[in-house]
């Protein structure tokens, strides 16, 4: 009973924590689990098992090869055929391209790779078309196993309980049936999406340009001695000096007669330059300077969020500085040093030569930019991967070489054709996911331990007996869409899981509808822009607002729910 009391308090603690602070999801798992272990409620042995289970190694194995499927050049290639004069042509080319890529590439890499695509389209409102791009990325992955890592966290899951993990094509008949029904759905609702489009981020709304006459005062002085970091909303990015750009700039940088200075902030505070002897304005030479600028946005838990640029380093972090900032689809004016930082928020950085080497770029941001669409792949990489990609589904669906095996050999052989490179993965590994998989699969076991489970599953279906095992699954699915909603999908799929594993076996039926309903539940994300990175994404870059998530999401996500209640019992039998 104390045992039952302590666990219980443990997960209601870790769900309070998930849905009411903005503490990153990792450490509220991980310290919940070790406060498990700690107190008594797993051993060491079961720890370590979890921690090596066979369906998290699959997991993590499969997401560094989706490192390289992101970078086979079929996708930039097609995308300029995506768009054409009639929208709903451009709509349904749009949503199925980017749903049959996110089956088997990492949605984000899909959406940040056509964002670039649909902005700079000719023919629609970027607004008309994003909202529907996100979707469509979420759809597209319920499709098959590595779609999201949803589906491979509920498949951990399922091969820690039962020692056989979900197939990679169980989700392909739902999937498919969802992801038509919700692009037509999507196409049907158009007309509720706002018709206005936010303007890509453009360096002349952000930079003043002044050059240092011959005469001037500042020669011979550094940056911090001429004041020049003193000023109230101006800030000094970067110097053109002789055709070559010194970005970002240090303190100790010596002023040249020439030299070109470079402004971001608020420009309407022009005339405080006034004040420096031997400055002349001028208009920003976009010629050099586009070649050291990236949008980006910034990701949910980045380690940046919640800081202020100044605070956060963001200088020494990414060698990079803030030039522009728009959040809500609006401009931020004024001392951009002193705005905290929230994930979504749109940022245009003059980014200095070691930017792309930096290791903590994918954790904090997704790069929208021409280079995003570049082809990275020759015809031989991209014919060979994608063959072996193939050719490894074909013999893990029949059962003829475990999917852990051949996602290894497919690993292998992007590494020997350089395809990815072992710093790449060294960067990229997915340490906070396994994690919160690993903590997620031992704080599960807690509950088995301590008899939780069992006394919530009979409560359950006890309360639930007049309505039958249909009115559980129905309950799993909107649980866990719930859930998803208010927190992010991988921890809704962790908690939903053991509920509705347990809730099976206490009705002596067929798990399988249950684990599929987790799956779907945490892939639901379509009411608002915070349960889903790539819906946060597309916020800023068409100028929504929550309102537009919720008018058009409002009825794809019932046909979405009607639909996955209705044929999981069917395709799944109890």
């Amino acid at each position: 009973m104390i045992d039952q009391l302590l666990i219980a308090g443990l997960f209601a603690a870790l769900l309070g924590s998930l849905i009411f602070t903005r503490w990153p999801a990792v450490w509220v798992f991980v310290c919940t689990m070790l406060l498990a272990y700690f107190c008594g409620l797993v051993d060491t042995e079961e720890v370590l098992a979890k921690a090596s289970n066979g369906g998290v190694v699959t997991l993590v194995l499969l997401l560094l090869v989706s490192i390289g499927l992101e970078k086979l050049s079929w996708l930039p290639r097609l995308s300029d055929r995506l768009i054409t004069p009639s929208y709903a042509s451009s709509l349904l080319r749009l949503g199925s391209a980017t749903a049959f890529f996110s089956a088997f590439v990492n949605n984000t890499a899909v959406v940040a790779t056509l964002a670039h695509t649909v902005r700079s389209n000719r023919h629609h409102p970027a607004s008309r078309l994003l909202i529907p791009l996100s979707y469509a990325a979420i759809l597209g992955g319920t499709t098959t196993l590595i779609g999201t890592s949803t589906n491979l966290i509920v498949s951990s899951f399922l091969e820690d309980a039962t020692g056989q993990g979900l197939a990679f094509f169980d989700f392909l008949a739902v999937g498919l049936a969802v992801t038509a029904l919700g692009l037509a759905v999507v196409l049907a609702s158009a007309r509720l999406l706002p018709r206005g489009s936010a303007e890509q981020l453009d360096i002349n709304e952000y930079l003043i340009e002044v050059e240092v006459s011959a005469d001037s005062g500042l020669i011979g002085k550094n940056i911090s001695e001429n004041r020049l970091r003193d000023l109230e909303d101006l800030f000094l990015v970067e110097i053109v000096r002789d055709n070559h750009l010194i970005s970002p700039v240090a303190p100790q940088e010596y002023i040249e007669a020439g030299d070109k200075l470079i402004f971001s902030g608020d420009i309407k505070q022009v005339n405080t330059l006034e004040s420096f002897e031997g400055l002349h304005l001028f208009a920003v030479d976009e010629g050099l300077l586009r070649e050291n600028m990236m949008e980006v946005i910034v990701m949910p838990n980045a380690t940046i969020e919640g800081k202020t640029i100044k605070e956060s380093g963001f200088r020494s972090l990414f060698d990079a500085a803030v030039v522009g900032m728009r959040r809500g689809g609006k401009r931020l004016s004024g001392k951009l040093g002193n705005i905290t930082i929230q994930a979504g928020d749109n940022l245009m950085l003059a980014v200095g030569p070691d930017f792309n080497e930096r290791k903590n770029l994918d954790k904090n941001f997704v790069v929208i930019d021409d280079s995003v669409g570049a082809l990275k792949t020759t015809p031989f990489q991209n014919y060979f991967i994608t063959a072996t990609l193939l050719v490894v589904i074909a013999l893990a669906s029949m059962e003829l070489v475990p999917l852990i095996k051949g996602a290894a050999f497919l690993l292998a052989c992007m590494l020997v054709l350089g395809v990815v490179r072992g710093a790449e993965l060294r960067r990229r590994f997915p340490f906070e996911l396994w994690l919160i998989i690993a903590s997620a699969l031992i704080l599960s076991q807690a509950l088995n331990n301590s008899g939780l489970v069992a006394l919530l599953a009979d409560t359950l279906r006890d309360q639930l007996a007049g309505l039958g095992p249909y009115a559980a699954l129905a309950g799993i699915f909107l649980g866990t869409l719930v859930l998803t909603e208010m927190m992010t999908n991988n921890a809704a799929a962790a908690l939903s899981f053991p509920i509705a594993f347990g809730l099976a076996e206490s009705y002596g039926l067929n798990p399988m509808p249950f684990v599929m309903a987790v799956a779907y539940g945490a892939s639901a994300s379509f009411l608002t822009p915070y349960g889903y990175t790539t819906n946060l994404m597309v916020q800023n870059l068409g100028g929504y607002e929550l309102r537009d998530y919720f008018r058009v999401g409002l009825p794809l996500s019932v046909v979405y729910a009607l639909t996955v209640i209705l044929l999981l019992p069917r395709l799944f039998p109890f």
